[in-house]
């Protein structure tokens, strides 16, 4: 692709980086042929080549965003599934984070939407407050027929009730035995407000074979959400909070990794080195590189470098399992054999899920954004699952199985949940009515 940046312009380390990748598109298509949205929608304006051409635009000509192309980026889900097809290696992900924080700079958008995005930006980090909503929401639930069609909608994703954590308030979780490694662990904040079961469950499988476990409190969230929103400065805030006190455990006790078990947190976690890599601190950016390079999906974790004792298992009955691959997963982390290898070791059938490259509309706050669109992807998904006829559906991401378990009445947990079921822990109460 020819680009005409002009050379001041090349100044800016993220412009140079851009028109770096830009450079790279040889206008093929082939991207289009796993982009969702462009399968559903047909526009060229909805696959990644006219996305590119679109950003390509506003920065070459500095240009603020117009409304056209803030629908058409915004319809992005970020499943990268155009990384994993482009023949050229066109980095697709870090474009269109360029494109979005270009859009928050320079684009205004309706006062409706600015507020939408901003309480989702300030409510969904914080785990008390989501929880307080949901409080408030049950409360006035005789004045929904009020609210606007949108908010009635994201109030439907809200939970009802949460589940406590069998670890409240524990920091530090130590093996029985000696230890064999030291982890910190992400906790996440949507997550450990609604399914602390996950972290429960992660907890004990590591416990169980020698791993300490280190929780901060310091590291709130990863930051993904708001990145994925195009709010550059809120996000950034996160990232040198976590990266601080990460690489602070790093010196203080030597981790050998730190552990996410939500996939979306992991790509954006795995990208801190990146991001922070033309920061002024020379000691950020060193900091940033370390904490990106131990990062690992739990399964990646333990798949490669921990050997798991299924022995402790006794259970006779095996299950047909369908394994969803997060697109943050095997697009975002190249992470996709890992998590099935260590099913198949459960001793059940572990089935791969028709079109699996493809999302299913989660995509962070996409199915509360772009509803329609999220709920077609959400149907397409739910009929390849049922194509396999699971007894129980695995994936590596909280955003997917919430989304995923309102559109299919067969149970889904996480991949650790199994894990740790079948190495010994207690059955995923998920999986109570199977």
């Amino acid at each position: 692709m020819q680009t005409n940046f002009k050379k001041n312009q090349l100044l800016d380390p993220e412009i140079e980086n851009s028109e770096k990748i830009f450079r790279k598109c040889v206008h093929c298509g082939m991207c289009n042929a796993t982009c969702p949205t462009y399968k559903i929608l047909g526009d060229e304006l909805d696959g990644p080549r006219g996305r590119i051409y679109m950003i390509k635009d506003m920065l070459e000509n500095n240009k603020p965003a117009s409304k056209k192309i803030v629908k058409h980026i915004d319809r992005c889900l970020s499943c990268y599934a155009c990384l994993t097809t482009c023949p050229s290696g066109v980095d697709y992900m870090h474009l269109i984070d360029h494109g979005r924080n270009h859009i928050e700079r320079t684009y205004n958008r309706p006062i409706f939407e600015r507020l939408l995005r901003a309480m989702l930006a300030y409510v969904l980090p914080k785990p008390k407050l989501f929880k307080f909503l949901s409080k408030i929401v049950s409360f006035t639930k005789p004045l929904h027929f009020l609210l606007p069609k949108k908010i009635k909608q994201i109030i439907s994703y809200i939970p009802k009730n949460f589940s406590s954590s069998q670890f409240p308030n524990n920091l530090v979780f130590k093996p029985s035995k000696k230890s064999i490694s030291k982890v910190a662990l992400l906790t996440g904040c949507v997550q450990k407000a609604i399914s602390p079961n996950i972290n429960d469950a992660s907890i004990n499988v590591l416990l169980r074979h020698g791993i300490e476990v280190h929780i901060l409190k310091e590291v709130k969230c990863c930051g993904s959400l708001t990145h994925h929103l195009g709010k550059e400065n809120i996000s950034h805030k996160y990232f040198i909070e976590n990266i601080n006190a990460w690489y602070s455990l790093y010196e203080k006790h030597k981790i050998d990794a730190i552990l996410v078990n939500t996939s979306g947190c992991g790509t954006t976690i795995k990208d801190y080195g990146f991001i922070f890599k033309n920061h002024p601190d020379k000691l950020l950016r060193k900091k940033a590189k370390l904490v990106s390079d131990i990062a690992l999906d739990i399964t990646e974790y333990l798949e490669e470098s921990i050997k798991l004792d299924f022995t402790r298992s006794n259970h006779t009955k095996r299950y047909n399992i369908a394994y969803h691959s997060a697109c943050s997963m095997q697009h975002g982390q190249k992470v996709h054999n890992q998590p099935i290898e260590l099913l198949k070791k459960t001793g059940n059938n572990i089935l791969e899920v028709p079109d699996g490259h493809l999302c299913c509309g989660s995509a962070g706050t996409y199915n509360l954004l772009q509803d329609e669109l999220a709920s077609e992807l959400l149907k397409r998904k739910c009929e390849n699952i049922k194509k396999v006829k699971p007894d129980i559906i695995a994936a590596g991401n909280i955003g997917c199985i919430n989304q995923i378990a309102n559109g299919i009445e067969i149970p889904i947990v996480h991949t650790i949940e199994l894990i740790d079921w079948f190495t010994g822990g207690k059955k995923p109460s998920g999986l109570n009515r199977l």
